[in-house]
């Protein structure tokens, strides 16, 4: 029998918020986005949608302003979704950052993440 490996769900990232309708938030996922459960959110400044967290870019989505709740496919145009966006807890390991992101990075985004009151975690 083939073994099933079961994907990241929002029970793996988050481990405590305020209130949904106060932690969370909903949002405009840009065109061409993919994010899965926990992935780092950045917001486009020129636009005020929201793509993945890229430390690289210069476009707004440099700085994380939230997580997100489930798995959202963009590819085909803008579509709504909910992210993670104040005073909550979540799990370092549940967090999804960009695959070259150093550790020195990811230490400034959490910071940032702490600013907004998402706190992160050691799994337990």
């Amino acid at each position: 029998m083939a073994a099933f490996t079961e994907p990241n769900n929002l029970g793996d990232v988050l481990v405590w918020e305020e209130d949904r309708g106060y932690s969370r938030e909903e949002i405009t996922i840009v065109s061409g986005t993919v994010l899965v459960p926990g992935q780092v959110i950045g917001k486009v400044t020129a636009t005020g949608k929201h793509a993945a967290f890229d430390q690289d870019l210069a476009d707004g989505t440099e700085t994380p302003v939230g997580a997100s709740t489930a798995n959202y496919d963009a590819t085909g145009g803008d579509i709504q979704g909910v992210m993670i966006a104040r005073h909550a807890i979540v799990t370092t390991g549940g967090l999804v950052w960009p695959d070259d992101i150093t550790a020195g990075e990811k230490t400034t985004a959490t910071v940032t993440l702490a600013g907004l009151g998402i706190i992160t975690r050691e799994e337990s």
